[in-house]
């Protein structure tokens, strides 16, 4: 069994608002900006939600993957998930990106979470916002409201390769990504599992002191981590599974990707490094099952523990 919890779903939409950014674009082709965009990065054209989401399961059939979290990587994209999930919703769990900031926030997270979307992304860094804001808390009373939700929290370095790529600006403030900014809205919410990726993506520390105080919160082992360059001395993958393991144990982790476009498709290098690590440091069968799928199935059911999907 290998469950994901992080892949992003690059849909139409989200290569239309790179395209929209792009400067320099030809006012004629404001019509097709996602053609734009994927032009200058040579990668497929995802086509419809529905396309998308049936390329995304033959890939993960390809890998041996069972389950995954698809996430919406743009504010407003709920939708493209919320019709992969419909189409394949015993293997696909959907996630959706929203700014806090926006006066439709609170509106559009109550219809994607109706919609059977179960996990709500925050990138306070991105959107330049603070976790303390008190239009983050409306956002975790309808994670309350709905039992099943997550709250999934981008903290520490953040760098979008296809913006980087496309030689985009990331204007971003790493001032507001600090996990310690969780504690508070966290133990408020007890109740409402919090998802923080990349082992805190260079804020190892603060992610483990903040899993330590706050049973609610769940580390995502995702990408290449290779934040661990920023770390005096220098750190192994092992030596973080390891310290992690020491801190939150094994039901608290879950395995991720970060894989995200097409053709590179699933990237089984991450997963060859994190069951590497886990074997370096010998952790048993019981700690690999759960950290590999069966965290993910207990945060996420299929059957009839699972939440209904709203028409």
């Amino acid at each position: 069994m290998l469950n994901d919890i992080h892949c992003h779903f690059f849909s139409t939409a989200f290569f239309a608002s790179l395209g929209r950014a792009l400067p320099g674009a030809a006012a004629a082709d404001a019509a097709a900006p996602h053609e734009i965009a994927l032009e200058r990065l040579g990668w497929d054209a995802p086509g419809s939600a529905e396309a998308l989401a049936d390329r995304w399961i033959a890939e993960l059939d390809r890998s041996g993957v069972s389950r995954a979290a698809l996430m919406a990587s743009v504010p407003g994209d709920a939708d493209s998930v919320v019709a992969a999930v419909r189409r394949h919703p015993e293997r696909l769990v959907g996630f959706f990106m929203v700014d806090p900031a926006d006066p439709r926030a609170s509106t559009n997270t109550e219809q994607a979470v109706a919609g059977g979307l179960r996990g709500i992304c925050l990138f306070p860094a991105m959107h330049r916002y603070s976790m303390h804001d008190e239009r983050v808390v409306r956002l975790f009373e309808i994670a309350v409201a709905h039992p099943g939700t997550v709250v999934f929290v981008h903290c520490g370095v953040l760098s979008i390769g296809v913006r980087r790529k496309l030689g985009l600006a990331s204007p971003f403030d790493m001032r507001y990504g600090n996990p310690l900014d969780l504690h508070a809205i966290a133990a408020a919410y007890p109740g409402v599992p919090v998802i923080v990726p990349h082992f805190g993506a260079g804020l190892f520390r603060e992610a483990l002191m903040l899993a330590d105080l706050c049973a609610n919160v769940v580390l995502d082992t995702s990408s290449s981590n290779g934040w661990m360059k920023y770390h005096a001395g220098g750190l192994s993958l092992g030596v973080v599974f390891r310290q992690a393991l020491s801190v939150v144990g094994p039901d608290r982790l879950l395995f991720g990707s970060d894989s995200s476009f097409f053709p590179r498709g699933w990237v089984k290098e991450v997963y060859d490094q994190q069951a590497a690590a886990l074997h370096e440091i010998e952790a048993d069968e019981a700690t690999r099952h759960k950290v590999f799928a069966g965290n993910f199935d207990r945060l996420f059911p299929v059957g009839p523990e699972s939440r209904p999907i709203q028409p």
